[in-house]
């Protein structure tokens, strides 16, 4: 009798050797969602089911010793590894994410490129999100038709089935802290809206409160803004860009035609990075009126003018660096 139970616990230890050290698991990609509220003891059924450890007793003995919480989420399995290793990541919590980077003075358009090409889901599915959520910056902007201007610019890490709302919260939360870091408590509309003006005239730093305070001084004195990238922006709204503006888009009736009407177009234009909210916040104190932006000058800085023949002065100077950069 006492050897046959020595056998069986010579036989039970073996298989918890075996189902401890012995990796068990995919050799190719897979995907494990845990949902939150899993208990150790489904996480540890999930796991069996898939075949990514060899016995879910064995798991359960080391969640007894080890102890810590197991993290919910979507994990990644591409190679066999031993249970301790597969425990440790879902002690970690070391879900498997895409990265998602939004550059400064992306628009909505961009960003739905991107969600796309990181495969996040669809352009058209993030579009429709970015109108279906305004009621998340309903207290900073009551009168937004979308959520431009507040997704902010940076690096950010997601699930792989992420919702394009989930997104959009990340990145709207981003903007709010990003806005407190800096003071902005008041008047985002307007400042926002000015700062996606600026970030998508100059890519310059150090230029970007001289160019805030040359719209500042136009809105002043009542005259337009003229600023080519509104122009465009009404273009893409309305589905029709061409790759340039054309007559016919400087003479349309948008509200983000900025030739035709004067004052700040009727939201942002795309989402600025800090340098751009900076600069709407304190423009420089300049007598400037107008600039040819260094976005399209080959000189790769602005050529800022306080009267109307200083101006057409830097124009000229504009396309004689354009044509010698032709040239080259």
């Amino acid at each position: 009798m006492r050897r046959l139970l020595l056998l069986a616990v010579t036989a039970a230890l073996l298989c918890a050797g075996l189902a401890l050290y012995v990796p068990a698991g995919p050799h190719s990609e897979m995907f494990l969602e845990i949902p939150p509220g899993t208990s150790s003891a489904q996480i540890a059924r999930l796991l069996k089911s898939h075949g990514l450890i060899r016995s879910r007793y064995a798991f359960d003995i080391m969640r007894a010793v080890k102890g810590g919480t197991l993290k919910a989420g979507e994990y990644r399995f591409d190679h066999p590894a031993r249970m301790s290793e597969v425990y440790a990541r879902l002690e970690r919590g070391d879900v498997y994410t895409r990265a998602l980077t939004i550059p400064e003075g992306a628009n909505i358009f961009d960003i739905a490129q991107r969600v796309e090409a990181a495969q996040l889901g669809s352009k058209e599915a993030f579009l429709e999100a970015v109108k279906r959520n305004v009621a998340l910056i309903s207290d900073l902007d009551p009168g937004a038709q979308s959520v431009e201007g507040y997704l902010f610019p940076d690096t950010y890490q997601f699930q792989r089935l992420s919702t394009p709302d989930q997104i959009i919260a990340a990145m709207v939360k981003r903007f709010r802290q990003t806005a407190a870091s800096i003071d902005l408590i008041q008047n985002y509309h307007n400042v926002v809206t000015m700062a996606s003006l600026v970030e998508r005239e100059t890519p310059i730093g150090s230029e970007r409160p001289m160019v805030a305070s040359v719209f500042s001084n136009r809105i002043a004195k009542g005259m337009p803004l003229m600023t080519d990238p509104s122009v465009i922006y009404a273009d893409l709204l309305d589905g029709k860009y061409r790759g340039t503006i054309y007559q016919s888009d400087l003479d349309g009736d948008s509200p983000y035609n900025t030739y035709k009407h004067s004052g700040l177009p009727p939201g942002p234009i795309c989402n600025p990075g800090i340098e751009s909210l900076k600069a709407a916040m304190e423009p420089a104190q300049t007598q400037f009126l107008y600039f040819v932006a260094a976005s399209t000058d080959p000189a790769g800085h602005s050529r800022f003018a306080k009267t109307l023949e200083e101006h057409e002065q830097n124009v000229q100077a504009y396309r004689r660096a354009q044509h010698a950069a032709g040239q080259r």
